[in-house]
Formats: C-alpha cells, structure tokens, sequence
C-alpha cells in the first residue's frame, strides 16, 4: 500500500541526503528524481539518487556538500555528471530545458516524478504516481524505446523486482514489435540488466516476459534452435520449455543450500545455456523410441562460452558457467547408480566451490523437466543431492590438495598451452580416483605423457 502523496513529500524531506543540503544556497532549482522517489514510497532506502538543477554552477555546491569530485557520464544525450561517497552514488543532471520535459524523457513512469527541493512538493506531469498505485510499468512516450533500446530488457527488470507489478499492454506490444533494437544496445549494459534479473526474488517472470517478447531470441539467438527444435520432434519434456521452466523453482532449490549473489548469478545463466547443444545431437532409437542427445553438454559448454564471450562476461564467470553446463548431467548419472560413496567424492574434488552450485542446476533441470512434480526419480536425484552436499561438507574441512601445477610441468618442458592444461586435468583425475598419490608419481606421469 502506497502512502499519501503527502506523506511521500514529507518522507522526501526528512532524507538524510536531503538534509545534507539545507541551509546551501543553489542558484537555481533543484529536484530529486527517478528511481529514488519510487524506493521511498515502498518504504525502501536507495542507495542511487538522481538530481537534476537548473544552474550549471550548483554542480559546484554538490561536490562542496559531498566532499567528491564529478565526473561526466558518457553516451547521454544530455549533461549528467556523477558523484561517488562509499556506497552512495549521487547523478546530477543538468537541465536543457524545464524539468516537466526532463521527466518525459525518462525511462518509465513511475520513474518520471520530481520532487522540489525549494517547495517540497511533488511534480508528477506523467501520472506516475497512479502507475505506481496500480503497478503498472509504463512508458511515458512511444520514442522512449528507440531513445534508448535498453529500456526494453530494464522494464522486464522492474518486472521481476517489484513484486505484483506488470508491463502495460502497450509497453509490452512496443517491446515485441522493437525488439531488434536490442542489438544496438552496449553488450556490457545487457548484462548488467540479466544479472539483476537473474537476482530477483521473481527472475521467472522476468525470463518468461523476456520469451514472450521475444527479446530472449534476440539476446540469445541461439535458443531458437531449441525451440524449433520442439516444434518439429514434439518433444516432452520440452528442451526450451524444461529450461526456462526451471527458473520457477528456485526457492526449493535454495532451501538445500543458500547460495551468494555470485553463484545465483552463475547458476542462472549456466541453466540457460545448459542444453543449448541438443538441437545438433538429436538422436532418435526407433526400435526402441528413446530420443537421444549424446554429448551435448560439451557441444553446449562450447555455444555457450562464444556466447559469454560475446556478452563480455569475466574470465572467473566463463570458467565457473562453463564448468557447470559441462558437468550438468553427473548428478543425475551417479543418481541411476548403485549407491557410490567414490563416485560422490569424486564429483566434489572435481566440482570444489562449484558443488553446492551444481546441485541446484540440477534440481532446476531436474523440476523443470518433471515441472515441479515429485516422482520416483526427483526423490532419487534429491537424495543424492544430500549426499554430495554432505562429501562437500567434509571436502571442505580437507580439501583435496593439489599436487602438481603448471610451473611444476613446465619445469619438465611442457609449453603453456592447452596441452599443458589437458595434462594437469588427467593428473587431476588420477588422482581423485586414488591412483596416484604423491607429486613423484604426478611428475612421472607428466613425463610419460610429454613423450608419447
């Protein structure tokens, strides 16, 4: 429940950022704006403010009052300045023209309202306030989208982060009819949007209006494959279906072991990409009428790295994704086994830090495909979860030391290289299966290797 307009005007002027200002003389008017306004009234604390003056000058006065020097934010098509304090990040912009024209060139609505400093009031030309009431995201004009494509993937954003919210119809037919205007939007700022998706309470409803949109297969081409793919085998589970419905059940997912922002992150995009190689290893046993899709975790591992390579993920995000979708059936292959306390272990010093990571893949994988019903096979796959969570209990107490490295190798002429790598993951191997124990016997494996 939102509270008055009043109340918000009075909340607005007890904020400590604003309070830090009285008593300074500005030149001209100033007004609070955007996303800030729209936390307040939620009754949440923003730690991103967003001014904008009249007067060039009053730029000064803000860095005086926050004790910081601006910089100017580039690719605007006006004058925004930033101001960094701690963990407080202060944009000013200077105004070009007057503030109700300010605000019909923002993002949405419900971003769009000022509230005057001098007057302590709120301007709301675009009725945010009302779109706010009835959590509705809405766009303040047709051009906003082609202002700014990115627009498009920050209202599905707004979707999943602000429970009970949804996309204007209007809104959503202009997302779907621009879409390809994604393409056009820095690859570094898409990113950043899917990840604050992927980190909301609701990323479900973010990734199914990002499907219905259409923007999912703009961003992601590569996923048409698989939905072709469904169309034209008939296939159940679907292979797009299965994936994208796995981000339902997170929260059971989470419930076996919380995971950081890092991991969620991980986890998010590692489902996405995870069966994106079964389109080209489509198998069909008509004897039997099984459908098959040997080995398509290592053609999706490597779809899925020129895809993060594309959307300029870090090296330690590629790594640990990858890592993820190239392992992403082992738990369920160790589940159709005999009890195998080795084969346990051996998924945990493969796996480290990225177990507890695994496993909720694959229970998203494993209820996306049952979509969220429990069967004689979640249950297994559920108790072997526990089970490898308990081995990465006590890996963690002692780890698995690595007894070889790269420097160790090249001191016996390996070149760096993939060889070498290849190498050092064999000895890995070895000796997780207990066949060899000591650095002596890892050198002379290496050697023999080198040789041959």
């Amino acid at each position: 429940m939102l509270p008055s307009i009043s109340s918000l005007e009075k909340s607005a002027g007890r904020l400590s950022i604003i309070r830090r200002m009285a008593g300074v003389r500005f030149a001209g008017k100033v007004y609070l704006v955007g996303g800030a306004l729209r936390e307040l009234a939620f009754g949440r604390t923003a730690k991103d403010y967003d001014f904008v003056v009249e007067q060039p000058e009053d730029l000064k006065a803000f860095e005086g009052i926050f004790g910081s020097r601006s910089f100017l934010l580039g690719k605007k098509p006006f004058q925004t300045f930033r101001i960094a304090r701690g963990e407080t990040v202060i944009d000013v912009t200077i105004l070009d023209s007057g503030i109700e024209a300010d605000l019909l060139r923002r993002d949405f609505t419900m971003n769009a309202m000022a509230f005057d400093l001098g007057r302590r009031a709120l301007i709301d030309p675009l009725n945010g306030w009302e779109d706010m009431k009835k959590r509705i995201i809405r766009y303040p004009r047709k051009e906003s989208l082609k202002d700014d494509p990115l627009r498009m993937v920050k209202a599905v954003r707004h979707l999943s982060m602000l429970r009970g919210f949804t996309i204007a119809p209007e809104l959503a037919a202009a997302i779907a009819a621009e879409r390809t205007l994604i393409r056009n939007a820095a690859k570094e700022r898409v990113k950043y949007e899917l990840d604050l998706i992927l980190l909301s309470r609701d990323a479900h409803r973010g990734i199914e209006a990002l499907a219905a949109t259409g923007l999912l297969f703009e961003i992601f081409p590569e996923l048409l494959s698989l939905q072709e793919m469904d169309k034209e085998k008939d296939l159940e589970p679907k292979a797009l279906g299965h994936t994208l419905g796995g981000f339902k059940y997170a929260g059971r997912a989470r419930r076996f072991f919380p995971l950081d922002e890092k991991a969620i992150k991980q986890v998010g995009y590692a489902l996405l990409f995870h069966d994106l190689g079964k389109a080209r290893t489509y198998s069909r046993d008509e004897e039997k009428g099984r459908v098959h899709f040997f080995h398509h975790e290592r053609l999706s591992k490597e779809i899925a790295e020129s895809i993060m390579e594309r959307l300029r993920f870090s090296a330690s995000e590629t790594r640990a994704v990858s890592a993820l979708i190239e392992s992403h059936m082992r738990l369920f292959l160790i589940s159709n086994e005999e009890a195998s306390e080795r084969a346990t272990r051996r998924l945990v010093y493969k796996m480290e830090e990225l177990t507890p990571s695994l496993v909720h893949l694959t229970l998203l994988d494993l209820y996306g495909s049952s979509k969220g019903k429990e069967n004689g096979s979640t249950r297994g796959v559920r108790k072997r979860c526990r089970e490898v969570l308990s081995a990465y209990e006590e890996w963690r107490q002692a780890p698995l030391p690595r007894i070889v490295t790269g420097h160790d190798l090249m001191a016996l002429g390996f070149a760096e290289g993939p060889g070498l790598g290849h190498v050092l993951e064999e000895i890995r191997e070895k000796q997780i299966a207990g066949e060899i124990c000591r650095k002596e016997e890892a050198l002379k494996y290496a050697a023999e290797r080198r040789e041959t």
